[in-house]
């Protein structure tokens, strides 16, 4: 029994004489941060050389030269002389201009169908270049059917550039191709304030609309909205940009 028990003291000192083992070494030691930092840089390295071996690099793409519309220009060199030498005006400033053009569609159907009214803002924006708001009714009529927020029409109001732009197509191709055109109405459509409106019967006197896949011909209404102060001016001004008035 005692042989035993020295056996087994024997042994326990045996073990705790062994070798500590080594403690591990913290994450955070600046000899693994500097061997990961020096992976980094070779990875780097072999992808810049895989690059400048293999495909290049595209290259940018040049922003698009924009393009002034003709009756921009038109107005600046002669309609702006003009005016001026008529109306004997001391600064540039006092020329009326356009400022905005707002295009206007009514559909009464759409009370019934929706699609129609989509459809006809569709139709409006390929017209005008400028994607159609689609207008809601204010309040609530019963004698029309019809609930306040329903749609009832779509709109577009343009300026700038493409107020120029949708003129110039207006003159010179859409009202060319109205059927038993006369010219406007020069006593009416001005408002008193230097503002012009005129109609259109038909949508598909513009090159834009495909007259196969127009379901039914809509009109519009067709706002001039200018600085002029009187509708001798505005008169004057439209008349400049070859707008055909009847006389």
């Amino acid at each position: 029994m005692a042989e035993t028990e020295t056996k087994a003291k024997g042994g326990k000192s045996e073990k705790s004489d062994k070798a500590p083992r080594p403690e591990k070494a913290d994450k955070g030691q600046p000899g693994q941060k500097a061997a990961k930092t020096e992976k980094g840089d070779k990875v780097a390295k072999d992808k810049a050389a895989k690059g400048e071996a293999g495909e290049k690099t595209p290259k940018a793409r040049k922003p698009e030269e924009r393009v002034t519309p003709r009756l921009k220009t038109y107005f600046e060199e002669v309609v702006r002389k003009k005016l001026s030498d008529e109306f004997g005006y001391k600064s540039a400033l006092q020329v009326p201009v356009i400022r905005k053009v707002v295009i206007n569609m009514g559909i009464g159907e759409g009370v019934n169908d929706r699609k129609k009214v989509e459809a006809a803002a569709n139709d409006l924006s390929l017209i005008a270049g400028q994607k159609a708001v689609i207008t809601k009714a204010r309040k609530s009529i019963a004698t029309f059917k019809v609930r306040d927020g329903q749609a009832i029409g779509c709109k577009v109001t343009l300026r700038k550039a493409r107020m120029y732009e949708f003129l110039d197509r207006l003159v010179t191709i859409a009202m060319p191709r109205v059927r038993d055109f006369r010219g406007l109405p020069g006593n009416r459509g001005f408002d008193g304030r230097g503002n012009f409106a005129m109609g259109l019967k038909e949508q598909i006197v513009f090159p834009e609309i495909n007259y196969d896949r127009v379901e039914t011909v809509r009109g519009m209404d067709i706002q001039f909205v200018t600085t002029a102060k009187t509708d001798k001016e505005a008169k004057a001004l439209l008349t400049a940009f070859q707008l055909p008035f009847a006389k």
